[in-house]
């Protein structure tokens, strides 16, 4: 079972920029779907964009739309969260999780229930 580690969570200040990254433990197979999530303190966790090796991006969350952007290395096993323009509503722990393509279609691309492996998350805090 492919294992995650995110990375790339820090301190920035409002209308800056970070990239998240998601290490995998192995290649990301065609079957496997890869997720970015938050979850800021007392919210529920909340989907934020999917990709897939195929198809590449294959969703994102109405709240972050225009604003990040998925991406994938296949050949360093790593999927990435670019997110611009940050305030402090996208203060949260960011996670990546994988689920496989079957679980996830249409309605369920960003619903966290239907993925079943998470990394431990990395924070992000947007302030002045």
């Amino acid at each position: 079972q492919v294992q995650l580690q995110e990375s790339g969570g820090g301190s920035v200040q409002p209308g800056g920029s970070l990239r998240l990254s998601c290490a995998a433990s192995e290649t990301i197979n065609s079957r496997t779907v890869i997720g970015w999530f938050r979850q800021a303190t007392d919210k529920a966790r909340e989907g934020l964009a999917a990709i897939d090796t195929s198809r590449g991006p294959i969703a994102y969350s109405d709240s972050v739309h225009g604003r990040v952007t998925i991406s994938l290395d296949a050949l360093k096993k790593t999927v990435y969260l670019q997110m611009d323009s940050l305030n402090s509503e996208d203060t949260a722990k960011y996670y990546c999780a994988a689920a496989d393509l079957s679980a996830v279609w249409g309605p369920f691309l960003l619903l966290p229930d239907k993925y079943t492996t998470w990394g431990q998350g990395t924070q992000v805090t947007v302030s002045s």
